[in-house]
């Protein structure tokens, strides 16, 4: 038991109040149980008099996907519970909401220096929860200047507030010394949520004040004013901000069909069918598939295979449907992408060399398209299972490091006991991968497993 709501008293539609907080691993299946009961009350929550009113399962990729998920609760042994239905709606809590750019200057500031003006710089803290203090910024100081106006500058809302609008922020001017006794000028308090008046045509200002002159002087209005002239919000998307915006993840597989993986018909061979338990490439695309599956609502999947002879002409092909459609390569979820290659592996002779470079520009041509309409609804995920380091290196980098301005990632599995050193280029972990004319990748897609390290 992960944590349990409040109770609502004589309710058959209650909305319950409390957050469960679970954290959220995109490379697991993470299920989760909901279960329903009717509160009896005497003896605190949770006790044997309580009535069990119906239960589901999900996995969080489901509930992140979809944003909003109603299912329908079910009773023991899977009957319905009348038609009741429970509903779970997620939200990111997110540290990273991106950056804010500030601009500020300041008008009519009190004198602190005899023969010159002052030489004022501005100071931003965070009021944290137990009440101390964090530098967020210091500007530049501006010399001998009662009006100055500082460069804008940017911080990230994490640092600034910690994402909280309404945390209380100290703004402090000061009067420079190269000793390092700055004099203080005024201060000021605000908060992020008062500073976003500033967007657009909009300033913000503050009397600049200081509370000694403040006792002592009857008239004392301010020190100076500081005025907020621009504040710009600048948003970094997260993963999670993607998938619950609606975006689709394509998920396609492409199976490795050459001579070294041995004849599937007999038991050595990583292609052979055991009847008993999956082979390698089997339990590679089910440990992916089951992951991506949650994030793409059609649950069709492009399965592709290379490096084997096909019929009708038996001629080498690089990039064949499975399903041998060349005009639709889905299949229906997993389970469709398995028949399709059981089915497939009799009518194939398996061949060579191992070219991959062929199927990332496939993938590519498709991510390129989506890329024009600037809608950010989908993004491609590449399965390569091969038993063997790829043949066309050159032209796979190449392909690379095209692809890495698409919106798409590459997933090699190598299947097998080969020595997999090569195919560690192609990961770029330890160094850039380039091109081979020494163009580098815009960002690393490729992710590259032995598949032995991770069964």
């Amino acid at each position: 038991q992960v944590d349990r709501s409040e109770v609502i008293k004589s309710n058959l539609n209650p909305v319950f109040a409390k957050i469960f907080t679970v954290d959220y691993y995109f490379e697991e299946v993470q299920k989760l149980r909901f279960e329903v009961y009717d509160s009896h009350g005497q003896a605190g929550v949770g006790t044997h008099d309580d009535d069990f009113l119906g239960g589901m399962e999900c996995t969080v990729g489901q509930i992140v996907a979809q944003k909003r998920v109603t299912k329908p609760l079910f009773l023991k042994y899977g009957k319905f519970a009348g038609k009741s239905t429970i509903t779970i709606i997620s939200e990111e809590i997110s540290g990273n909401n991106g950056y804010v750019e500030l601009a500020f200057r300041a008008k009519k500031l009190d004198d602190k220096d005899l023969f010159s003006k002052s030489d004022p710089f501005l100071e931003i803290y965070r009021i944290d929860d137990d009440r101390s203090e964090q530098l967020v910024y210091r500007t530049e100081v501006v010399k001998n200047n009662l009006s100055p106006i500082w460069e804008p500058f940017k911080v990230s809302l994490n640092s600034l507030c910690s994402c909280e609008e309404k945390r209380k922020l100290r703004c402090v001017v000061w009067d420079y010394d190269s000793r390092g006794k700055h004099d203080f000028i005024g201060e000021f308090f605000t908060t992020f949520e008062e500073m976003q008046k500033a967007m657009g045509e909009n300033k913000v200002q503050w009397d600049c004040m200081n509370p000694k002159y403040k006792i002592k002087k009857r008239n004392y209005k301010n020190s100076g004013v500081v005025v907020l002239l621009d504040l710009k919000i600048h948003r970094v998307y997260s993963f999670l901000d993607y998938i619950m915006g609606g975006c689709q993840i394509h998920f396609t597989v492409a199976i490795d069909f050459t001579a070294s993986n041995g004849d599937p018909r007999n038991s050595c061979s990583l292609h052979y069918i055991n009847p008993y338990q999956p082979n390698e490439y089997l339990k590679a695309l089910v440990a992916v598939g089951e992951i991506c599956q949650d994030y793409d609502s059609d649950k069709k999947f492009s399965a592709l295979g290379f490096g084997a002879r096909i019929p009708p002409k038996y001629e080498v092909s690089h990039d064949f449907a499975i399903n041998f459609n060349p005009d639709n390569d889905e299949c229906e979820g997993i389970q469709g992408v398995v028949e399709s290659y059981q089915s497939c592996l009799p009518k194939i002779q398996l061949y060579g060399p191992t070219n991959v470079a062929p199927i990332i520009s496939k993938v590519a041509r498709v991510a390129a398209d989506e890329e024009r309409t600037k809608e950010a609804s989908q993004y491609f995920i590449l399965l390569i299972l091969t038993d063997g380091v790829v043949t066309d290196m050159a032209d796979t980098r190449e392909a690379i490091v095209r692809a890495s301005y698409l919106p798409m990632s590459i997933i090699i599995v190598g299947v097998g006991n080969a020595d997999f050193t090569d195919m560690q280029i192609l990961d770029g972990d330890d160094g850039v991968l380039r091109s081979p004319k020494g163009e580098p990748v815009l960002r690393d897609i490729v992710q590259f497993v032995p598949f032995r390290e991770f069964k």
